[in-house]
Parts: structure tokens; C-alpha cells; sequence
């Protein structure tokens, strides 16, 4: 029997069976492989959250704009600052601390 019946003879007995394996295995491969369904699935929640990582520092960077601006627009700003931050005075002024533990809060003041 030659070579080229032999192989036919073979095809003939087994080709379903192999053509339905090699299906499953391309089935599997296009959602298990590397670049099938589920990786591509992940890397797409993993771009969404970069997105709304994104969008949170441009919104961060928007509020510290306009800080910046607002320090160098605002005089009276950068006197607040410079009296709550570095507790600077203006000639005459005098800063009188109370320590937290006798600072009484507002429910506890007895009214009569």
C-alpha cells in the first residue's frame, strides 16, 4: 500500500476527530491565551482604572492651579497663612496660645 493511501486512509478514520481537537484547542487558546478574552478583558478594567486614576490628578492639578494663582492674586490669603502657618504678627499685635486641654468645647458650657 503506498504512502499517499496510507495518509488518506488515515484522514479518513481520524479527521473529525482531529479537526474537532484542533477547534477546541483554537476555542480554548482565544480565551485562556495570552492575548485571548480574559487577558483582554483584564487589561481593559486595568485602562479603565488608569483612566479614573488619570482624571482624579487632573482634577488635583486643576485645585492646585488655582491655589497658585490665588497665592499670587490674594493678598489677604498670604496674610492668613503667614499669621496661621508661621505665626507672624504685625507690629503692636501679641499671639496668646491656650493650650487644647483647657480649650472647653460649646456642649459642655454650663447655661443658666
Amino acid at each position: 500500500m503506498p504512502v499517499r493511501e496510507k495518509i488518506q486512509l488515515l484522514l479518513r478514520h481520524y479527521g473529525r476527530g482531529l479537526l474537532g481537537l484542533l477547534v477546541l484547542v483554537m476555542i480554548v487558546h482565544d480565551i485562556f491565551g495570552t492575548h485571548g478574552f480574559l487577558a483582554m478583558r483584564r487589561t481593559q478594567i486595568e485602562i479603565t482604572k488608569v483612566k479614573a486614576g488619570l482624571n482624579q490628578l487632573a482634577k488635583e492639578n486643576a485645585v492646585l492651579e488655582q491655589e497658585v494663582k490665588d497665592l499670587k492674586s490674594d493678598p489677604q490669603l498670604i496674610e492668613r497663612i503667614a499669621r496661621d502657618e508661621l505665626g507672624l504678627v504685625r507690629s503692636g499685635e501679641m499671639i496668646i496660645r491656650i493650650p487644647q486641654g483647657q480649650i472647653q468645647e460649646p456642649s459642655s458650657v454650663v447655661k443658666r
